[in-house]
């Protein structure tokens, strides 16, 4: 993929089996569109949805509550098991929150879940629920948390923060994280080494907490939080595909 497309997409596969695709707070489909790409080549259908407030406006984004993304998320899930046999869901950054709360309480067949945040560091979880009121909008970094320059450059995402979203993304984080011994299915944990987002430890925090059987971690050395677009991004792309359909073929 060269093209830097943010827009939603429904990638046809050629057999019973479907991945929904989740993307992270304040991002666009285009950054888990590679995994679904990837899922695609071998013939499993990759919708990839934009989530509430995201694709729309930063104002919108900050009226958006966490139960509205799960609900999409969960909506998009049941559409595809109404049509496929075998459904799987990746998500990246909340992505892989709201694919890890669908997992707890819903059929999910597998997942694989990136550079996934469980807590914000404390200054913020301090912070925002006050600091929401008087800035509604506060300035992000220079750039993604992408290692790659051009791929940093070209990634496509909003360039403020709305403090109320940031909140809802706080509540997502303590709905799932007791949730999390719920999860049995088959379980890829991927994160970037360099993320200065989503703490790596927390990668090993969801592996250790979940209950499934199969379970894996997978710590990408070249990349940030980004990791699909980032510099390992094939490789995740590949490292995904493989565990979701070859991994998790019954045992």
């Amino acid at each position: 993929m060269t093209d830097v497309d943010p827009s939603p997409f429904d990638l046809p596969g050629n057999g019973p089996q479907a991945v929904l695709c989740l993307h992270g707070f304040t991002g666009t489909p285009y950054e888990v569109r590679p995994l679904g790409e990837a899922l695609a080549a071998r013939g499993v259908r990759a919708l990839g949805p934009a989530l509430p407030g995201h694709n729309e406006t930063l104002q919108r984004l900050a009226q958006v509550s966490h139960r509205e993304w799960l609900e999409a998320a969960r909506s998009h899930l049941r559409v595809l098991r109404g049509d496929h046999d075998r459904v799987f869901v990746v998500g990246l950054s909340m992505g892989g929150l709201l694919a890890l709360g669908l997992a707890s309480d819903e059929r999910v067949d597998a997942l694989a879940v990136v550079a996934t945040p469980l807590r914000l560091a404390r200054s913020v979880r301090w912070g925002v629920p006050l600091l929401k009121y008087v800035i509604p909008f506060a300035p992000k970094r220079t750039g993604a948390d992408i290692l790659d320059p051009v791929a940093r450059q070209r990634h496509p995402s909003y360039d403020r923060l709305p403090l109320r979203g940031v909140h809802e993304l706080m509540r997502l984080q303590r709905w799932v994280r007791p949730r999390l011994a719920r999860v049995r299915c088959p379980i890829l944990v991927a994160h970037g080494a360099h993320d200065t987002t989503a703490d790596p430890a927390d990668a090993r925090e969801i592996l250790a907490s979940v209950a499934s059987e199969r379970r894996e971690l997978l710590i990408l050395e070249g990349s940030a939080h980004n990791v699909a677009v980032d510099y390992d991004g094939p490789r995740l792309a590949e490292a995904t595909a493989d565990f979701l359909l070859r991994r998790c073929s019954p045992a």
